[in-house]
């Protein structure tokens, strides 16, 4: 698992290796999510609405580095850090 961006509270991370499709973690408190890089879609867990809401608009801005994250990661190397919503 690795953190690659925090921002707000909320920490998003991936796992090397992991399932298809891809996708990445938040975390937000108590509260914890899988997102899919190209959909947005919540696959799995609950963020608050406000917490999702900016989550969300995290990865459309950053949706193409979650992509290369995602195959960097997948071929075992390191992943970029990514710029936290401001």
């Amino acid at each position: 698992m690795v953190q690659i961006c925090r921002f707000f509270g909320i920490i998003i991370w991936m796992y090397y290796d992991d399932h298809n499709p891809p996708h990445f973690h938040a975390v937000y408190a108590e509260f914890e999510t899988k997102i899919a890089i190209k959909t947005f879609e919540v696959l799995e867990g609950y963020l608050p609405p406000r917490a999702l809401g900016m989550v969300i608009e995290w990865a459309e801005l950053h949706q193409e580095e979650l992509l290369n994250n995602w195959k960097l990661m997948h071929e075992s190397k390191i992943p970029n850090k990514i710029k936290p919503l401001n």
